[in-house]
């Protein structure tokens, strides 16, 4: 059975009323802004470039790099995803996971970013249900230097979540996830499912 039919142009987010896109830099731009004033060297700081080895791979051109995702959820250890193996994507498809009706959970990103900063990264979940839409999520996860070091992944912690509960809302879901910046480029796009229980 193929995974859910989704439009290219359903993965992208939707805008933001009254959110204007800020000029890019390059990180050697943001490196020669005015040394000598402490403002800048705050700004600076506060966007993550504030010195340690630049972790980059000259050989791989990929700007963000998913390696996992992760559900927690209160009194359970959480459940990880590992998006960073050649398998990964498969084996979504093939092993959906379970969710308790009615649970709070709480999903986080793990990703490594390399060579530029990356500019407003969202997230964009797509659920299907017997291939009818039933719902179209996106999550701002912020913007980010390049690893290095002092800090060799960023995470994003989403906002929490409440799985739906009863009788219909029990079943098989089918999901189609994309990561994508404010320049509309596609980081990641994968295929998972997953089923509402009425236990673990």
């Amino acid at each position: 059975m193929s995974g859910p039919q989704t439009n290219e142009n359903e993965l992208l987010p939707e805008g933001t009323q009254g959110f204007k896109v800020g000029e890019k830099k390059t990180i050697d731009e943001y490196h020669q802004m005015d040394a000598g004033d402490e403002s800048l060297q705050r700004y600076k700081e506060s966007l993550g470039l504030g010195g340690g080895k630049d972790l980059s791979d000259p050989n791989d051109p990929r700007h963000c790099i998913i390696l996992s995702l992760s559900m927690s959820s209160p009194g359970r250890a959480p459940v990880v995803i590992d998006l960073s193996t050649p398998d990964a994507e498969k084996n979504l498809k093939e092993h959906p996971f379970k969710i308790k009706e009615g649970v709070k959970f709480t999903m986080a990103a793990t990703f490594k970013v390399q060579h530029q900063i990356l500019s407003g990264l969202h997230y964009v979940q797509i659920v299907k249900r017997k291939g009818i839409r039933v719902s179209k999520d996106q999550e701002m996860l912020g913007s980010y230097p390049p690893n290095t070091e002092k800090q060799a992944t960023h995470e994003a912690r989403f906002a929490e979540e409440e799985a739906p509960s009863g009788m219909l809302a029990r079943g098989h879901y089918n999901s189609v996830s994309t990561f994508v910046d404010d320049d509309k480029k596609t980081h990641l796009t994968f295929e998972w499912s997953f089923d509402i229980t009425k236990d673990w």
